[in-house]
């Protein structure tokens, strides 16, 4: 088995990765602690069999990295591990693809069921989020998730970027590019999101906050 664990806190990603060698002795885990680093794992080489993803790792904002992990793996199954033990948000996390939501209170026998479960296929939350009846995402959140599936790994970057409320010149040198090259690709993820301006693009992003009341960093328009 190989697993794979991403959260950016050392402490807990070292307490998931005993929990995950207990359960599983022989099984190779691999870690990653930034979107970014996930990504270039998962491209890199054999996919694993399970990824636990947290989803507040530098590089993400809100539901936005599983909706990225699912479009460019999606037959890899995703298990969040998170703080947030709020019914809706669980049950939100499913309906975006994941296939089970572990909150970080979680017991180590209920974990192990978590897991074996989804590896057999199937999807498990705690009996607080359980239900018989499928959730159905907000229209504007499904559509506006739907259109993050379509960004490139690097248009996703720039997007996350100018959420942070980066300008252009910033966003080329992290990335080591030109300003051209960033100007580019915002033209690209303008029309992918439908949004005629940066901080359209800003607040259609906001959607996918675990918080519907939350917005993400103002931005400064620039040309």
């Amino acid at each position: 088995m190989y697993f794979v664990i991403a959260d950016d806190h050392p402490l807990f990603r070292d307490a998931l990765k005993g929990a995950v060698a207990r359960l599983y002795p022989d099984a190779t885990i691999a870690e990653a602690d930034t979107t970014a680093s996930l990504q270039t794992l998962l491209e890199r080489g054999e996919e694993p069999d399970l990824l636990l993803l947290d989803l507040h790792m530098p590089g993400a904002s809100g539901f936005s990295g599983l909706i990225h992990v699912r479009a460019r793996f999606p037959a890899l199954p995703v298990i969040v591990v998170s703080g947030n033990e709020e019914p809706g948000v669980m049950r939100r996390a499913v309906a975006h693809g994941a296939s089970g939501y572990i909150p970080k209170s979680t017991s180590l026998d209920d974990m192990a069921k978590a897991i074996a479960q989804v590896l057999d296929g199937d999807v498990w939350l705690p009996a607080s989020a359980a239900t018989s009846q499928p959730t159905h995402l907000a229209p504007d959140e499904a559509d506006i998730a739907k259109r993050l599936r379509d960004l490139t790994p690097q248009q996703f970057r720039v997007l996350m970027m100018l959420a942070d409320g980066l300008l252009n010149k910033q966003i080329a040198y992290e990335l080591g590019v030109s300003e051209a090259t960033i100007k580019a690709h915002m033209t690209a993820i303008l029309k992918k999101l439908g949004a005629s301006n940066r901080t359209q693009a800003v607040v259609a992003a906001a959607k996918l906050q675990l918080d519907p009341s939350m917005r993400l960093a103002q931005v400064v328009e620039e040309d």
